[in-house]
């Protein structure tokens, strides 16, 4: 077993490789390094990236395809959940942060505002986005496929978000536990070839208002404490994590019948 461990995206990252030769994994530590860092440089709101100078500027000329393909996803997904699902709160995230007008804050989210297209992305002014609410999944499933592409089988990829490949060393499927925001084990799923991700909205408060971390441009508050999600994609199941929060059983339960292969994998 090899494991490697290190920090992005706001979270402590792990990956652990069942049968891997000692001399591939130095080459292979590096280029997951590589890959993080640049999907940081891509997503990063506290750090120069892509993200950060389209919200500064208002413009994206010529977006790489990663962020191109980013902008896609959360397109999806803002149509899959009906637009609860929505980037633009970056904004509103500032407002609580900053004590600042939250009412102003509203009028200036709203993905539908969003124009993206290979040649640019522009904002409308005062928009600012975070993708914050897929950027783990997509770097578990970009780390996925780099080990997939080395040859690796089974792997359990920690990008703060989770995507196995194969299964353990002991031959059976990756056992993973799903916890609550302070802690508590309240489930355990058997995970291969898969993506997991899990929200909390109480496991980061944001300002003098205490205000949920996950937010809604129109206002709507968490639903549940704790939603975890199963795909085949680990940035679908952040994505569908993040909005289920905010979702209803029968908003969640519509939701789910548009997408194939989806599991909820807790719900309380």
């Amino acid at each position: 077993m090899a494991r490697w461990r290190g920090r992005a995206f706001g979270a402590d990252l792990w990956i652990e490789v069942v049968d891997m030769p000692a001399a591939q994994r130095r080459r292979l530590w590096k280029d997951v390094k590589r890959e993080i860092g640049r999907i940081a440089t891509q997503v990063s709101l506290y750090q120069p990236s892509e993200l950060r100078r389209l919200n500064e500027t208002g413009i994206l000329r010529n977006p790489t395809p990663d962020m191109l393909e980013l902008f896609e996803w959360a397109d999806r997904l803002h149509r899959a959940t009906n637009g609860v699902f929505d980037p633009t709160v970056q904004v509103l995230w500032q407002a609580y942060e900053a004590g600042g007008d939250v009412v102003a804050a509203r009028e200036k989210t709203g993905w539908h505002k969003v124009a993206f297209s290979r040649e640019r992305i522009r904002l409308r002014p005062g928009m600012s986005l975070t993708f914050n609410g897929i950027a783990q999944g997509y770097a578990a499933d970009r780390i996925a496929t780099l080990l997939q592409s080395s040859g690796i089988e089974d792997a359990f990829v920690d990008m703060g978000e989770i995507h196995a490949l194969g299964c353990a060393a002991d031959g059976r499927l990756w056992e993973v536990g799903i916890a609550r925001a302070n802690g508590a084990l309240v489930a355990t799923l058997p995970l291969s070839n898969r993506g997991l991700a899990t929200s909390s909205p109480g496991a980061t408060r944001v300002g003098r208002q205490k205000a949920y971390h996950i937010m809604h441009p129109q206002g709507r508050h968490p639903k549940w404490d704790t939603v975890a999600v199963s795909a085949r994609e680990a940035v679908l199941a952040d994505g569908l994590a993040t909005a289920f929060c905010l979702m209803d059983r029968e908003e969640i339960a519509a939701c789910l019948s548009r997408l194939n292969d989806v599991q909820i994998a807790f719900l309380g």
